[in-house]
């Protein structure tokens, strides 16, 4: 029996939350050929929940509510683990699930992000085992699990991409998003040219510009020191990468060349 295409379709109107109110006084669905098609308040795009306004809230809980429920399971049974079963669980079941896609989250509101926090926080809790009220989780996550927070790998997710599309590995439709100083016309002479740093376009909108990987790629690979910058090997700056990201979380001193 064919399946029709359509049932599969979903429509999105995408754009500020200003701009999908004035278009909901209108009409908005899609007329192909005699089938009409409705917009949809959320469609799942390779299992990421996007919104019209484009937040990703939406995403946030879903993943949050999947790995809560992951995590109460996993704790029913942590008593017959030791801790490194614990660990290859927890890793398949929930922090697998907050790193797929994380890069989509570059930019988003701390408060967004929290609700990720909170679930490694828990997932933590669950390889420890120990109880929420417990002391010690900061040493806990950095110190004994060796985990970065989410903000930080998030900025980890978009510096292995960007080391890929400088040096080649990256698919062309991103590495067209990053562009090399030393290849700017008027800039390649300066010094700042020799410092494999990334030109980081100008953005209109505050709110979805700044968010795109063109801006926030580039943005993060600039943090990076000049040493971590100039490592060709993959697996050595993804080693180097988790150490600058665990001293800049700590405060601790990484050396710039």
């Amino acid at each position: 029996m064919a399946v029709d295409w359509l049932d599969w379709l979903e429509l999105l109107w995408a754009g500020s939350r200003y701009n999908i109110f004035c278009l909901r006084r209108s009409d908005l669905d899609l007329q192909l050929g005699a089938d009409t098609i409705s917009p949809s308040d959320q469609v799942h795009v390779l299992g990421v929940t996007l919104t019209s306004d484009l937040s990703l809230e939406k995403q946030v809980s879903n993943v949050s509510a999947a790995c809560f429920y992951r995590l109460r399971q996993l704790r029913r049974v942590r008593r017959s683990l030791d801790v490194a079963s614990a660990a290859t669980l927890v890793h398949a079941f929930v922090t697998s699930r907050i790193d797929y896609c994380n890069a989509v989250l570059a930019g988003t509101p701390k408060v967004t992000t929290d609700k990720l926090q909170r679930v490694m926080n828990a997932a933590a809790r669950v390889v420890s085992d120990t109880q929420k009220l417990d002391r010690g989780l900061s040493q806990l996550l950095h110190e004994d699990l060796h985990w970065l927070d989410v903000p930080q790998r998030i900025e980890y997710k978009l510096s292995v991409l960007v080391h890929r599309c400088q040096y080649g590995s990256a698919p062309q439709y991103l590495t067209d998003c990053c562009t090399s100083v030393a290849d700017v016309p008027g800039r390649r002479h300066l010094r700042f040219g020799r410092r494999q740093l990334m030109d980081v376009p100008r953005h209109r909108r505050t709110t979805f510009g700044r968010r795109a990987f063109s801006v926030t790629g580039p943005t993060v690979w600039n943090s990076l020191s000049n040493m971590l910058r100039e490592q060709i090997d993959e697996d050595s700056f993804k080693r180097q990468l988790k150490t600058f990201l665990f001293s800049k979380t700590l405060g601790l001193a990484y050396p710039a060349h």
